[in-house]
């Protein structure tokens, strides 16, 4: 969800590249107006020759666009200037988006080449534009001069975004500092590059191959039948199954399999991804640190996290430690507490062993089957991928009026996607919702969302719509079976869609701050408070259907599954907190020039002084925690989920209050959260929602954590 100050956006129409002499040459189609529905990118139309092209003649625009501002003989004001930048850069945005996009969600080897040149070029653009310092001293007017003008709130916020943004990226330095910063950019954008690289083909280079029927005992038979299809692609035979680090099959091995063995070889393989070999990431983490250490001291930070949390809810690094160590301490007595349980379970079976994290997940699920009789294959057929888009659907239209028609012949970059129009419930157009949810080879690992169009209002006064896609890694369908989602899948799609209705439903007049455009450490509340809809029991019976019988499920199963709900949370937030903690340890390290670092040793050090339970591994190891180390975009920043789920968990025991579907408390959220993006402090739109501030202990009942409520 990544966005970018300058990429503005609703420029002068595009030259073609082709020549006048030649009418009948294919036009690059980018550099047009897309005359597809919604303006949904023509994919089929898009050749991989089309980017750098369109990319070269996106920035000789902006550069254009950007002098006009700067030689603008009129003094600076919101409209000449702010917009100005606002609605700059159109050509640039389109290619960047769907290139941005593809690059991860079907990062194929001629993506991977072009990227190569294409990230580096508009890193370079990016930083010329930022360290302009002509157009810097027209927003430094405004952004000086803007408590004495009748400003709204939302245009004051505009310029403070753009002078922050400015100044962040280098603004006030001398011109061999811009250099140095520029250079330091450049960088970092290639070992991003190369990170993502080599996470992406240590995952894919990782198998198991299983050739003993017995190994499979007690793995789900549509896992079995996926795995055996894999085998069938690579060739093997028939007799054989092909396990990969992809969490469709990698999370059931862990959970189910009987063969501890093979539980052992998944672990150590998916802990041990990119960390070893052709494609360890040590090295290059040792640079990227290197790199942002030069970056803090160079902009005046004692450390890059200092850097990163200055502009965001937290404001400095040492908050949001304080407000992840209240979790700690009952995380992890929780957690010793269900080791000792599972110990337990295990000394009653006969094992001679102690649990190890391979145990973690298999031995948690045994004992939630004692304590609960709660199997989770039990609710498997219930959440196919259909059932489940239906249920995001089906809370969408319940809470907010939304509808959703599928456009059949829309344009789509994989045939795995599914293109929808969505209505508002006055029946009017309000954004294209794609959704992928299937892992495949060119995906990266995980879920996000994002956007090929965002959202604004023109000058003209007329609202323009947004395109927002989900993307996931969930099992293929199989020959015979559909694909069929885990307890965890499941609220995946519902935080997924989440963001996913934060883009959809935006009415923020400003680009620079639709949607997403918000707050880091508060832009995952929309998306985390959404999950506490997937298992209510009123919307379960609406989408929860068993496949084969067209059972719904049944109001006995939703009473166990909601009695161990919060079972193994312990673990859960413990390897979460555990992975935000080390994030900001890595984000206060100063890693000087010539200085190196045992990347794995470090992550002992901090597991050693936040006496973390030997059971319990970081949610991601550093070599393939891609959220910090594949950009910046949650570099010192993964604290932001546990964040904002100190907002979402206070949040929904509003909607508990007054019924989960409650329509006063739904509108209250879509129009003082959804709606207004980044217009507003986020602290404010909180508060206007809720009525208060957050309190911490929502989150630690939620989790079962602390003492229930009394009502």
């Amino acid at each position: 969800m990544k966005k970018y100050l300058i990429f503005g956006c609703a420029a002068a129409l595009a030259l073609s590249v082709v020549s006048c002499k030649d009418k009948m040459e294919r036009q690059n189609p980018f550099l047009q107006p897309y005359t597809t529905e919604y303006e949904i990118p023509p994919f089929e139309q898009i050749q991989v020759e089309d980017y750098l092209p369109a990319l070269q003649e996106g920035i000789r625009q902006h550069n254009e666009e950007i002098a006009a501002i700067t030689s603008n003989a009129e003094a600076p004001t919101f409209e000449n200037t702010i917009m100005a930048m606002e609605n700059a850069g159109d050509v640039l945005n389109r290619v960047m988006l769907v290139f941005g996009h593809l690059d991860e969600a079907d990062h194929t080897d001629k993506i991977e080449k072009i990227g190569e040149e294409f990230y580096g070029q508009y890193s370079k653009h990016q930083d010329e534009v930022m360290m302009n310092d002509a157009l810097f001293q027209r927003v430094k007017a405004l952004y000086d001069d803007r408590e004495n003008q009748d400003y709204t709130t939302a245009q004051r916020r505009l310029i403070e975004k753009y002078y922050e943004g400015f100044t962040r990226n280098g603004a006030l330095l001398n011109e061999e500092d811009k250099a140095k910063l520029s250079a330091i950019n450049d960088k970092l954008t290639e070992l991003y590059l190369v990170f993502n690289r080599n996470l992406l083909n240590a995952t894919n280079a990782f198998s198991i191959v299983v050739e003993d029927p017995a190994e499979l005992e007690g793995i789900p038979e549509s896992v079995v039948a996926v795995a055996a299809e894999e085998a069938k692609n690579r060739e093997l035979g028939e007799g054989k199954w092909v396990f990969t680090l992809h969490a469709p099959t990698r999370l059931p091995v862990l959970q189910y399999a009987k063969n501890r063995e093979l539980r052992k070889k998944m672990y150590q393989g998916y802990t041990g991804q990119a960390a070893s070999g052709e494609y360890d990431n040590a090295p290059v983490i040792n640079e990227i640190l290197r790199q942002r250490t030069a970056k803090a001291k160079l902009l005046g930070y004692p450390n890059y996290a200092a850097y990163m949390t200055e502009n965001v809810m937290a404001k400095t690094p040492e908050a949001a430690e304080e407000l992840l160590m209240k979790i700690w301490g009952p995380a992890t007595d929780r957690a010793r507490e269900e080791v000792k349980e599972m110990q337990a379970y295990v000394k009653a079976e006969g094992g001679d062993f102690q649990i190890e994290p391979w145990d973690y997940y298999y031995y948690v699920d045994k004992v939630r089957q004692q304590k609960y009789n709660f199997d989770e294959n039990e609710v498997l057929p219930y959440f196919t991928s259909d059932n489940v888009r239906n249920g995001i659907f089906e809370m969408a239209n319940r809470l907010y009026g939304v509808t959703f028609r599928e456009i059949a012949d829309a344009p789509k970059y994989h045939p795995d996607v599914t293109v929808y129009e969505v209505l508002d419930k006055d029946g009017n157009h309000v954004a294209v919702f794609m959704s992928d949810y299937y892992t495949r080879p060119t995906k990266r690992q995980g879920a996000w969302m994002s956007e090929l169009k965002g959202s604004y209002v023109d000058d003209e006064g007329n609202a323009v719509r947004p395109i927002i896609y989900n993307v996931c890694n969930f099992a293929k369908p199989s020959a015979d079976s559909p694909s069929l989602l885990t307890i965890d899948d499941v609220e995946t799609a519902f935080h997924e869609f989440g963001h996913g209705l934060h883009g959809m439903l935006s009415r923020a007049k400003y680009k620079g701050q639709s949607g997403t455009n918000v707050d880091r450490d508060f832009v995952e509340l929309p998306s985390q408070i959404h999950e506490h809809w997937a298992f209510q029991p009123e919307l379960l019976k609406s989408y929860a259907h068993h496949y084969q019988t067209g059972e719904v499920i049944p109001d006995e199963l939703i009473a166990k599954m909601d009695a161990a709900s919060k079972h193994g949370q312990g673990f859960i937030t413990t390897e979460l907190a555990g992975a935000a903690l080390l994030d900001l340890k890595w984000g206060q390290l100063n890693l000087e020039e010539g200085q190196d670092i045992d990347v794995y040793a470090f992550e002992a050090d901090v597991a050693k002084n936040l006496n973390m339970p030997k059971e319990i591994q970081f949610r991601y190891r550093s070599p393939y925690f891609k959220h910090i180390f594949g950009s910046d975009g949650y570099a010192s920043g993964y604290y932001t989920y546990l964040w904002a789920a100190v907002l979402d968990t206070d949040g929904f025991e509003l909607f508990e209050d007054n019924g989960v579907f409650d329509q006063a408390t739904a509108d209250s959220f879509r129009q003082n959260v959804l709606e207004m993006g980044g217009s507003e402090d986020p602290m404010k739109l909180y508060v206007a929602f809720r009525g208060h501030e957050p309190n911490p202990e929502a989150l630690l009942r939620d989790r079962g954590l602390a003492p229930a409520r009394k009502k």
